[in-house]
C-alpha cells in the first residue's frame, strides 16, 4: 500500500526485485540508478546480513507529474538472494507496492526459477495479498548467453498468470527501464483511483 507523507506531500512506492540469487536483481538497480539525476535520487543503502545483502535506493522519476500536489517517489529494492535467507526475503516483499521478478535465463538455472517463483507467490499469499491485485512483471535476464532457454519454454513455467514481461540484458541495460515502466504505469494508476477516489493511504 502506498505511503503518503502529508507535510512533505509525497506518496511513495516500493517496488521489490524478487528472484534467484546472481538473477540480475542487483544488476537492475545499478543500471537504474547510475541513470537518474543526482539530485532526484538518495544514496544506496545496502543492509549486510552474514551471507548476503539487501540493496536499495529511491527516487523521484522526472516523467511523473504530481499527483494533486503530491509528488511521487518510487523506492526500488533487492530481496536477499538465496533461499535460505527466507525470513528476510519475506520481510522485503511484506511492503511491496510492485515487484519485478527477475528470472535467470540460463538452462541450468529452471529449478531455480521455479523456487524463486514458488517463495514469492507463497509470501505474498503469507501477507494475504492476491497476485491478481498486486502490479507484477517478469524479467527473463541474461538473454544473450548461449545457454539461455527460449522465452516460450520459459513463459508457461514462469509466468502463468500472463503478467507483463520483457527480454532483458540487464548488464547492458536492455529491458531494464521497459520492465520497470511497466510495473510503474499499474502502480500509478492504482494510486490516481485512491487519491482521486477518496480511498484512504498508510500515513
Amino acid at each position: 500500500m502506498p505511503t503518503v507523507d502529508k507535510k512533505k506531500r509525497e506518496i511513495s512506492l516500493r517496488v521489490v526485485y524478487h528472484g534467484p540469487g546472481l538473477a540480475g536483481k542487483t544488476t537492475n538497480l545499478h543500471y537504474v540508478f547510475e541513470r537518474t539525476k543526482p539530485d532526484a535520487k538518495t544514496n544506496f543503502l545496502s543492509v549486510m546480513t552474514s551471507a548476503s545483502r539487501t540493496l536499495s535506493f529511491d527516487f523521484v522519476p522526472k516523467s511523473i507529474a504530481p499527483i494533486d500536489g503530491n509528488t511521487v517517489r518510487i523506492e526500488l529494492i533487492t530481496t536477499p538472494g538465496p533461499l535460505y535467507r527466507d525470513p528476510a526475503r519475506r520481510l522485503v516483499l511484506a511492503g511491496a507496492d510492485g515487484v519485478v521478478f527477475v528470472a535467470d535465463s540460463q538452462r541450468e538455472r529452471i529449478e531455480a526459477n521455479e523456487d524463486s517463483m514458488e517463495e514469492l507467490l507463497g509470501h505474498l499469499e503469507s501477507h494475504g495479498v492476491s497476485v491478481g491485485a498486486l502490479p507484477i512483471a517478469v524479467q527473463f535476464n541474461k538473454r544473450d548467453l548461449p545457454n539461455a532457454s527460449p522465452v516460450a519454454d520459459l513463459a508457461p513455467r514462469l509466468n502463468p498468470h500472463g503478467w507483463p514481461q520483457f527480454e532483458a540484458i540487464a548488464r547492458t541495460g536492455v529491458g531494464v527501464f521497459d520492465t520497470l515502466k511497466a510495473v510503474a504505469k499499474e502502480m500509478l494508476t492504482e494510486v490516481k483511483a485512491r487519491h482521486l477516489g477518496g480511498r484512504p493511504y498508510r500515513d
